[in-house]
């Protein structure tokens, strides 16, 4: 635009465009995002206008969406408007060339968009004269801190700035130039714009060069102390997120890069050992030149997840208090005081020295006796937490150490899958039914367990998929069984065996009243004043409803009874059950009555006491005469333990057949049948020898058996009676049956200290280690001994 169209001092009313921020010169071209209606209308009437003419001013504040005069910089910029673009947001771009610089006047009207009226500034833009050695030295000097000051800028950007500045031989231009480039604010644009003498524009512009040079350069030293004090996981991540940014802007995608970091991220996190890290990043790498689509992809992605979810470095504070210890189990367990003395004992010793490795608890007993609820009781009393894992039925081997990677469907082992849950490394793991372990083909989970269960071993405990040694040793291992007998002998001998029995009919009672009947009633939204049952009513629940060792039949018992009041609560919200015997049979139907033992003496037929995995049971042995050569029948599905009892017993018998008044071929014309009632039991072992050995006796001398004693015993040739196992649960069977004498071996004394006091004192014991001792009180009239 020639000086004719638009003379210095000369004024003109043009549109407006006011910008945040930037400050346009003469001669810079320059892209603007146009967006308000006001600037977007100034843009389209100046694009419509041969001239293409427009005013660009800068506002003082960047907030107003509606500046005034007063808000503007009184000097502003006319410019051509160049090229439009309209985007798709409704805004513009608008490519923008400074032409002059322009007074602002006054606004002559704001709308649809602001009109001002303008004065064009006078301009020096001479070349400098030979003779003019100030201004040359000016020039000179801001030539030479504007090369300095683009030696701080990207390659492409200083070559750019270079080349521009190259060009240009007016002073007042060069001055304008250099300060686009700088990014110094508004403000002082604004008076770099503003001033119209060459000298002293060229001055303002050394000094911010200047000052933006010593600001690059602290920066540079600020970066490098930076970076010198930086670890490297923060190079690392400050490296991967300009990688990112580069594969953004190259097009490729990024997401797959947002995972591994976040991996990263979740490894650094949770501080596995150092020779762990080492191969999670080689997998790392690795994911990098994987396609995110491929398997293998997927398998080492979740196998990154695994080492970082898993609890190398994370635990919770033992509270080893043996009185809060106590407290705890008294609250949650009634009776079992040798149990509960054994756990206090195991938290004194840890509480004294925290790093023992005691033994492996291992709780045998009947369901429903609490041995899990202990367990959960233990970790409460030291502040750990509680994680179980089911070994019922178990038959693979990597069900314990996990499977390899490379099958198909690989998943750690159950052991690292409940430290994971945990999320914590020294939890309290509960190996429940640890007796119900199955061998096959896939391999032995009982053998998986002793590197498990082994605290010389457990350190450094290796599981096939994560191929890297895990300590378990601060972990508390608690085993549950319902019977040792099925336990390997190896991985019983890692194991503290603490037993733990029955529940007397009293102690029954005493664990209804006070710890079942509320939490049932609190399960079914039910309050104790809604419910009213009595002890005697308790009493005859547990006899007539619930013959277990345990109590989980006695709580499912409680919960059909509060079931039955929430329904009639349901239509009577003010309804009260009050709960005796014939209310009791009204809900749960009728009882089981009493034990079908018989009420008098009789030939052949003898009680043994058995033991099994849910308690004790009476067991009467029947035997029975028929014609026949002398062969024995066995029924009652009997396992070979006791058909070779049955044999030896038999056999004494045929041996000292004459000092029992039996003719030496008494076997010769009959058949003799052995029965064990409830053949749908299985029943094994030697404890019936005893009674069987009664049952024969009576049938061959017609002597009767007395109805109301029992029998326990081995039996061997030579007449000898040997001691049982689980004699405490044998005589709790004879108590709740109603028999209070029982002929036991003399060598299961010592086993009565576990026997509640109150059982004791009802039972009439006799202790015998001969057969010839059996018969004075087994029989009504004895015969004669051997």
């Amino acid at each position: 635009m020639s000086d004719s169209l638009f003379p210095v001092g000369e004024e003109q009313q043009l549109p407006v465009l006011t910008l945040r921020n930037v400050v346009l010169f003469p001669a810079a071209v320059t892209p603007v995002n146009v967006g308000r209606l006001r600037s977007i209308r100034a843009v389209e009437f100046a694009q419509d206008t041969p001239q293409r003419l427009v005013v660009v001013a800068c506002q003082k504040e960047y907030d107003l969406d509606r500046p005034g005069l007063d808000d503007l910089y009184p000097v502003a910029t006319l410019a051509r408007v160049l090229r439009v673009i309209r985007l798709s947001t409704g805004s513009y771009s608008v490519v923008v060339q400074g032409v002059c610089r322009l007074r602002l006047l006054g606004i002559v009207s704001a709308d649809p968009f602001m009109v001002a009226r303008v004065q064009r500034l006078p301009s020096e833009r001479a070349h400098v004269a030979d003779d003019d050695v100030e201004l040359a030295a000016l020039v000179a000097q801001v030539r030479a801190r504007m090369r300095e000051f683009t030696d701080h800028l990207p390659a492409a950007y200083a070559e750019q700035s270079e080349q521009a500045l190259a060009k240009i031989v007016e002073p007042g231009a060069l001055a304008d130039v250099v300060s686009a480039y700088l990014p110094s604010n508004a403000a002082q644009k604004s008076v770099i714009l503003g001033c119209a003498e060459v000298r002293q524009r060229l001055r303002l512009v050394l000094k911010l060069l200047q000052r933006e040079i010593e600001v690059e350069r602290v920066k540079i030293e600020v970066t490098s102390l930076v970076q010198e004090g930086m670890s490297e996981t923060q190079r690392h991540s400050i490296l991967r997120q300009q990688m990112r940014d580069i594969r953004r802007q190259l097009g490729e995608d990024v997401e797959s890069e947002s995972v591994i970091d976040a991996l990263r991220d979740r490894l650094s996190a949770s501080q596995p050992p150092d020779e762990i890290m080492r191969a999670a990043k080689r997998h790392l790498g690795r994911l990098h030149m994987i396609p995110e689509a491929s398997p293998e992809y997927q398998l080492s992605k979740t196998y990154l997840e695994w080492l970082a979810d898993l609890p190398w470095r994370a635990q919770t504070e033992d509270t080893m208090d043996v009185s809060r210890a106590a407290r705890v189990l008294d609250e949650d367990h009634h009776g079992l005081e040798r149990v509960k003395r054994r756990i206090i004992e195991q938290i004194a010793v840890r509480s004294l020295k925290p790093d023992a490795r005691g033994p492996i608890l291992c709780f045998v007993g009947p369901p429903g006796v609490g041995k899990t609820s202990l367990a959960k009781s233990i970790a409460r009393a030291t502040g750990r937490r509680f994680a179980r894992v089911a070994l019922g039925g178990v038959h693979d081997e990597g069900e314990i150490r996990g499977h390899r990677r490379t099958y198909v469907g690989a998943y750690p082992g159950r052991i690292l899958s409940s430290l994971k849950t945990s999320k914590s490394r020294n939890p309290v793991i509960v190996l429940d039914e640890i007796d119900k372990l199955v061998e096959s083909r896939a391999g032995s989970p009982a053998a998986a367990l002793l590197e498990v269960l082994d605290p010389a071993q457990n350190d450094t405990f290796v599981d096939h998929y994560i191929e890297q040694p895990f300590d378990l040793s601060q972990v508390l291992f608690i085993a549950t069984a319902n019977q040792l007998g099925t336990i390997p002998a190896p991985l019983l001998d890692r194991l503290e065996v603490i037993e733990l029995p029955g529940y007397t009919l009293p102690e029954k009672v005493e664990i209804a009243k006070t710890y079942l009947l509320p939490r049932v009633l609190s399960e079914h939204g039910l309050t104790p004043e809604q419910v009213d049952i009595d002890d005697a009513s308790l009493t005859f629940l547990v006899e007539g409803y619930t013959r277990e060792a345990g109590v989980r039949r006695l709580a499912q018992q409680l919960a059909a009874l509060a079931r039955d009041v929430a329904v009639q609560i349901a239509e009577r919200p003010n309804y009260v059950r009050v709960y005796d015997k014939q209310s009791i049979r009204k809900s749960l139907g009728p009882d089981r009555g009493e034990h079908s033992l018989e009420k008098t003496p009789l030939c052949g037929v003898a009680v043994g006491l058995s033991v099994h995995g849910v308690g004790g049971d009476p067991v009467p042995v029947e035997a029975s005469l028929m014609p026949g050569k002398g062969r024995v029948h066995l029924t009652g599905h009997v396992g070979d333990v006791m058909k070779e009892s049955v044999a030896a017993a038999f056999s004494y018998i045929r041996a000292h057949a004459s000092a029992f008044g039996l003719p030496p071929d008494f076997l010769a014309t009959i058949d003799i049948h052995v029965h064990f009632s409830e053949g749908a039991t299985p029943k094994d072992g030697p404890s019936l020898g005893l009674a069987v050995f009664v049952a024969l006796l009576s049938l061959l001398t017609r002597d009767r058996v007395r109805h109301d004693v029992a029998f326990i015993g081995e039996v061997t040739l030579r007449g000898r009676v040997l001691e049982v196992q689980g004699l405490r649960e044998r005589l709790l069977a004879a108590y709740t049956a109603g028999i209070r004498h029982v002929v036991m071996p003399s060598r299961n004394v010592h086993d009565l200290e576990e026997l509640p006091s109150a059982v004791r004192a009802e039972l009439t014991l006799t202790y015998v280690s001969r057969l010839t001792d059996v018969c004075p009180m087994a029989f009504v009239s004895a015969p004669a001994a051997a």
